[in-house]
């Protein structure tokens, strides 16, 4: 019998990182698209290194900056009693961390799509930044979103390197089926393998030809 718990998991880490992706990339994607400032590039190459960097070497860094030992581990872990290490909240933030380029960018272009003149207008007539976003800015890019959003959840669902590194293989406690796949495989359970890899697969085929579809030909 297949233990379904890496499947729950993974489920319930990838909502919550996509929820954490989507408030956060959203004010991220805005402030690239629509303002300049000094250390803009920087911000900009911070985002993106996810994308580019070893996801071991992210982990690490989420380790280090975590841990008991970090100022940042102390203070969650004192003050507020909230332990992430090598719990199913590390995963959580490993996959937001990973996934959050993938929503940035398509929901930056979006958003650089959307014409300014009709937000300058709004403005005109006397509606605040937060009116302009919510009615015009995000209505009008809201296909680039929606698309960034299931990509975003894609990548989470598919995170390994840095959960492993951050959240650690426990079984019932932190194990994803990314790293199900692995311990069957380290184990020489190749059945199980085979079925994990099968329904990640089918899901990531699944994601990538429904944004295609769904994208074509609008942005």
């Amino acid at each position: 019998m297949i233990d379904l718990f890496p499947l729950y998991l993974t489920l319930k880490v990838s909502f919550v990182a996509t929820f954490f992706s989507i408030i956060i990339g959203l004010c991220l994607a805005w402030l690239m698209a629509r303002r300049e400032f000094y250390g803009k590039g920087v911000l900009d190459a911070l985002i993106m290194q996810p994308l580019v960097i070893p996801p071991t070497v992210l982990g690490y860094y989420l380790l280090v900056l975590l841990g008991r030992a970090s100022p940042l581990g102390r203070f969650l872990e004192d003050t507020l009693g909230i332990t992430l290490v090598f719990t199913w909240k590390a995963a959580v933030v490993a996959a937001f961390v990973a996934s959050l380029p993938l929503f940035v960018r398509p929901a930056r272009a979006a958003i650089e799509g959307v014409d300014k003149n009709l937000e300058n207008a709004a403005r005109l007539l006397g509606k605040t930044e937060w009116d302009v976003l919510k009615t015009i800015t995000i209505p009008l890019a809201w296909r680039g979103i929606a698309a960034g959003s299931i990509i975003a959840f894609a990548r989470a669902t598919g995170e390994f390197g840095a959960t492993l590194m951050v959240a650690g293989n426990i079984p019932g406690i932190t194990q994803t089926i990314p790293i199900a796949i692995y311990d069957a495989v380290q184990m020489g359970n190749t059945n199980l393998a085979n079925i994990l890899v099968g329904i990640i697969t089918l899901f990531s085929f699944s994601v990538i030809y429904f944004v295609n579809r769904f994208t074509k030909g609008r942005y």
